[in-house]
C-alpha cells in the first residue's frame, strides 16, 4: 500500500492540475513535485542497494 503512495500522489496532483481553473492550479504543483521526488529517491536507493549487494557477492566469490 505504501509503495503506491507516490504514484497515487502524482496522479492525484495531475488530476487536480487539470481540473483547477486559472491561478489555483499552482496549489497542485507541490504535491506533484513531492510525488516525483519520492519516486526518484526510492529508485536511487533501490539502485544503490542492488549495486552494494552485487559488489558484496563479487567480493565473497573472489575471496572464497
Amino acid at each position: 500500500m505504501l509503495a503506491l503512495a507516490s504514484p497515487m500522489l502524482i496522479i492525484l496532483s495531475l488530476v487536480g492540475l487539470l481540473h483547477r481553473p486559472g491561478s489555483s492550479r499552482w496549489q497542485a504543483l507541490p504535491a506533484l513535485l513531492i510525488g516525483i521526488s519520492l519516486l526518484l529517491t526510492s529508485g536511487f536507493r533501490r539502485h544503490y542497494r542492488r549495486r552494494q549487494m552485487l559488489l558484496s557477492l563479487r567480493q565473497q566469490r573472489s575471496s572464497g
